[in-house]
């Protein structure tokens, strides 16, 4: 029974001192422990908080972003499509002056050339009728180089006019 005595004084030295050191802790320990642990788990709380929040708005962003796009892209298209109308209305206004003006070119040739070809005209008419009168007055002056010859002139001509 000796053996066994120093152990339970033993025990009950241990379970004292243990308890003390229980108290201690529960005293001036736990509290700063346990309030650490609960602002690191507040930290980390937060952090997936931020984190989570930072997800989502990089998804709205992400989302903003290709709405921005389409609408980069439908102005971009209207632009081209404008630039393009813009130039096809340029082309036919310069193709329908160039006509205007090639018609207008043709138009004054034709004024031009018509009153060059009346002027030509009236001068051949003038050139024929000057050279006309030159023969008739050379015949004339031939048929009627002698005094015969007038009065038999003279006898058609009345006879040619009775005809008529």
């Amino acid at each position: 029974m000796d053996l066994i005595t120093p152990e339970i004084g033993l025990f009950f030295w241990q379970t004292i001192v243990f308890l003390i050191l229980l108290f201690l802790m529960a005293k001036f320990a736990w509290k700063p422990i346990l309030s650490s642990v609960r602002n690191r788990e507040q930290s980390i709380n937060d952090a997936l908080a931020s984190a989570e929040n930072a997800r989502k708005e990089m998804q709205n962003l992400k989302s903003d972003n290709e709405q921005l796009m389409k609408e980069a892209r439908a102005e971009r298209d209207a632009i081209l499509r404008e630039a393009r109308e813009l130039k096809e209305k340029t082309i036919a206004s310069a193709s329908e002056e160039a006509k205007a003006k090639a018609d207008k070119i043709v138009a004054d040739a034709m004024k031009s050339i018509e009153i060059e070809k009346q002027s030509a005209m009236a001068e051949l008419k003038n050139q024929v009728a000057e050279l006309s009168v030159e023969i008739a007055e050379k015949i004339v002056r031939k048929e009627l180089s002698s005094e015969k010859e007038q009065h038999q002139m003279i006898e058609k001509m009345l006879g040619d006019a009775k005809l008529n």
